[in-house]
């Protein structure tokens, strides 16, 4: 696997997906033509406020890495565009980079979705509307300490000094929400969907320190009590998430842990069935 500090190629395009608005997305090819292992699309952090795919290069490298070719996603933020702005942009974007295998040289490539904060709640979107709407096909989910429930009254969130004032999700939520129906759509609130089974290979990665580890968890078990398989390990402190996801600069001090997490799920098949630990 590459080095975080071994910065890989990468070029910023527009793409104009069928029948949705015209989006950003950051491209990180194989290291050599052909060589693609996996497609991943990648769905920045922020609370759905912020963000960037340059603000969250760090992740991005790590399934670059990997072996995967990665498209970096720069959808829509709230409050200018509530939902269902970033998910429809999100799916629009997984359409077109199912349509670019040749071009990429990963005709055969598994194609994941894949997201840190906000932007574990899009992955977990997507999975959910492309099961929904019949495709694309995903090998998997990769949701790094992902909003997933709009409460944000878990202990973690407590622990963390999180509340309803000044709460970063709290605020996040809100702006993303602008429609009381919002709270109770699937792919706005993952957590709140009562339909999960059907869902591809699921891997949750949270952290002691993770202001979004209950949450995580929570999401965890119910997807295992739907029949999906999931991994859901919690990382040693400290991590810093997810403001710490930001951190592209350099190495971090998970950096390493979360790299073989991410290798072992999209390559390993018999990690699909790991436990919750």
């Amino acid at each position: 696997m590459t080095s975080l500090l071994e910065t890989p190629t990468w070029v910023d395009t527009n793409v104009a997906p069928a029948g949705a608005a015209p989006v950003g997305v950051r491209l990180y090819p194989a290291a050599a033509q052909g060589t693609a292992k996996a497609l991943v699309l990648h769905l920045h952090g922020g609370a759905f406020v912020g963000g960037s795919p340059a603000g969250s290069a760090a992740v991005a490298r790590l399934f670059n890495g990997a072996g995967a070719v990665v498209a970096s996603v720069d959808y829509p933020l709230a409050p200018a565009h509530p939902f269902p702005h970033a998910a429809e942009a999100a799916f629009g974007a997984l359409q077109w980079l199912d349509g670019q295998r040749r071009r990429l040289g990963a005709v055969q490539a598994p194609l994941f979705v894949a997201g840190e904060d906000a932007g574990g709640n899009l992955a977990a979107a997507l999975a959910l509307m492309t099961r929904d709407r019949g495709g694309p096909a995903l090998a998997g989910q990769m949701l790094l300490s992902p909003m997933l429930d709009a409460c944000v009254g878990t202990a973690s969130q407590r622990n963390a000094g999180n509340g309803p004032v000044g709460c970063p999700c709290a605020d996040g939520w809100r702006a993303y929400l602008s429609q009381t129906a919002d709270f109770f759509h699937p792919y706005a609130v993952p957590a709140a969907s009562l339909r999960l089974a059907g869902l591809p290979p699921t891997l949750l990665v949270t952290a002691q320190d993770d202001p979004l580890r209950d949450e995580t968890l929570a999401f965890a078990r119910r997807l295992r009590e739907a029949g999906v398989a999931v991994q859901a390990p919690v990382l040693a402190a400290p991590t810093g998430w997810p403001r710490s996801y930001a951190d592209a600069g350099s190495d971090t001090p998970w950096s390493n842990a979360l790299a073989v997490l991410i290798h072992d799920f999209m390559f390993d098949t018999d990690t699909t069935q790991g436990s919750l630990s």
